[in-house]
């Protein structure tokens, strides 16, 4: 894989550097800060409706973004929050009884027949009295009887009907079934909601607009980004370091950064040691050019400080042991 220019460049100084100063260990390394930036997009596309941001902006995680037109997933939401209405409606309809002034109804009627009930009851015990004295006919001593029957049956059967309104009008499988179909449209209203939010992005982070690639009124195509940022946890440190020097370098290695106009030293840590050398040219391996053998080394200021540096800014990297 070739280097790019800026690597190329990077390697070639150091390799200056460490044949100007051969064997002084005292000269430090040279690199380059370097930033990685977190890049929001929507993953849907749409005229851009609201930038809320500028380029070299602070701005705290959370904070509104921009905005992409949305009246098509707000009017799909709308749908899918009326259809969960329904569908829940419909579920409480099955598990609750009928309305309580048709209990109240069915209550009344149960005291009429029950009150007609004991009519029939005196009635019949009159008729069975004169019937014994041979006053009436056996017709009208079953006529009392059959009334009897007939509101014991009335009565019994506006009982029943006041159980059955008490209890839920659905079956178990219509209840299961409506339920299911709570879920499922309760699902489709956060897959609208999710849509609708795509439209509308906040900060992931807290950090530094690094650059805006929209203006507001352009069409943002799904996927690409409106805003790209970098928080100061993503700005690291990129340097060289020869083959001589590689076997000093550990992962959580502190060192020290300088750069023109920045102060005191900033400390880093060594955050990432590439396995793979690379040669500066020309490309010969022998024991005289053995320096022309460098490793890539990574290193990660502490967050605090990070903010001192700047993306592509030449440093200066020491080493306790240089």
């Amino acid at each position: 894989m070739k280097p790019d220019v800026h690597r190329f460049a990077l390697i070639a100084v150091t390799v200056l550097a460490l044949a100007g100063c051969e064997n002084e260990t005292a000269a430090p390394l040279h690199g380059y800060a370097e930033g990685e930036y977190v890049l929001v997009a929507s993953s849907y596309a749409g005229q851009l409706e609201m930038l809320n941001v500028s380029r070299g902006d602070q701005v705290q995680a959370g904070v509104d973004l921009f905005k992409i037109e949305q009246a098509n997933e707000t009017a799909a939401r709308t749908e899918a929050e009326e259809r969960l209405h329904e569908a829940e409606a419909r579920l409480d309809n099955l598990r609750k009884g009928q309305r309580p002034a048709e209990i109240d109804a069915l209550r009344a009627e149960a005291a009429q027949v029950e009150a007609a009930r004991a009519l029939s009851i005196i009635q019949l015990k009159r008729i069975q009295d004169l019937f014994a004295k041979g006053v009436v006919p056996q017709a009208q001593l079953d006529e009392a009887q059959t009334n009897l029957q007939r509101d014991v049956a009335h009565l019994a059967q506006v009982q029943a009907q006041i159980r059955l309104a008490l209890q839920s009008v659905g079956r178990t499988q219509e209840i299961e079934a409506a339920q299911a179909d709570v879920d499922a449209n309760s699902a489709v209203l956060q897959q609208a909601q999710w849509r609708l939010d795509q439209k509308s992005l906040r900060a992931p982070v807290t950090g530094l607009v690094h650059d805006t690639f929209y203006v507001q009124g352009e069409w943002v195509p799904a996927g690409k980004p409106v805003v790209s940022l970098l928080p100061p946890g993503n700005i690291k440190i990129r340097f060289f370091v020869p083959e001589t020097d590689i076997g000093h370098i550990r992962i959580g290695q502190p060192l020290q950064v300088s750069c023109d106009g920045c102060g005191a030293f900033i400390p880093a840590q060594v955050s990432y040691v590439s396995t793979q050398p690379e040669y500066t040219p020309p490309v010969i391996y022998s024991r005289d050019l053995r320096a022309k053998l460098v490793f890539m080394v990574e290193a990660k200021p502490a967050p605090a400080q990070a903010t001192r540096l700047k993306p592509g800014q030449p440093v200066d990297i020491k080493f306790a042991w240089q």
